[in-house]
């Protein structure tokens, strides 16, 4: 499976298929940083500036010069080949906003799961919805410049995850290596689950 990419606002008659994923994680583990290093089109941000009433409920904990934060959701586009183009749907990480993801997997055929291994133990709890949910996934690990290296069999370990749940690493600031983890979700749901995409199908 290719990436595309386009720049053009509209769609080309030769795309057969649109998928919608989900990136999903804790609080400030990059998912607004990747939807807008992947999509093609402007991307769709609901961000609000964080003020004192966020105090001692998000914890900014490693995340020195944050003061944004997403309050419903992120959204872009990429077209992945010539005929199958993905929308991705990104969603509030703290625990007060989790109500929305309801909505927003509607639809949905698999979540990108992206992890900050400088607090691994925040993202217990989105597996844990993922899970309760039913819905695939696929977990990239976010490198910050910080970040300590771990294997992926370490993480897999440390996360409680299945053996054939993918794990890759990526940089959501740049475009490639986000886009290979979309595509690394898209090929296990697709094998996986059934999922019938242009590019699988026979």
């Amino acid at each position: 499976m290719g990436y595309v990419g386009s720049a053009d606002r509209y769609l080309p008659d030769t795309v057969q298929q649109a998928v919608k994923i989900l990136v999903v994680g804790a609080f400030g583990v990059g998912k607004t940083t990747l939807v807008g290093s992947v999509s093609e089109i402007e991307p769709l941000r609901t961000e609000e500036v964080m003020t004192q009433a966020s105090v001692g409920v998000d914890d900014l904990a490693g995340m020195d010069g944050k003061t944004t934060t997403t309050v419903a959701m992120d959204f872009g586009r990429i077209t992945l080949s010539s005929r199958l183009v993905l929308y991705l749907f990104g969603t509030p990480g703290q625990r007060r906003f989790w109500d929305l993801w309801e909505g927003l997997a509607e639809g949905a055929i698999g979540v990108l799961v992206l992890v900050d291994t400088r607090r691994l133990q925040d993202s217990f709890d989105v597996l844990e919805q993922l899970e309760l949910r039913g819905l695939p996934f696929a977990v990239a690990v976010n490198r910050f410049p910080d970040s300590e290296r771990h294997s992926a069999e370490e993480l897999r370990g440390a996360l409680d995850l299945l053996d054939e749940t993918p794990v890759v690493t990526c940089d959501a600031r740049d475009t490639i290596s986000s886009v290979d983890s979309l595509i690394s979700l898209v090929e296990y749901v697709s094998a996986t689950f059934a999922v019938r995409t242009p590019e699988t199908a026979s």
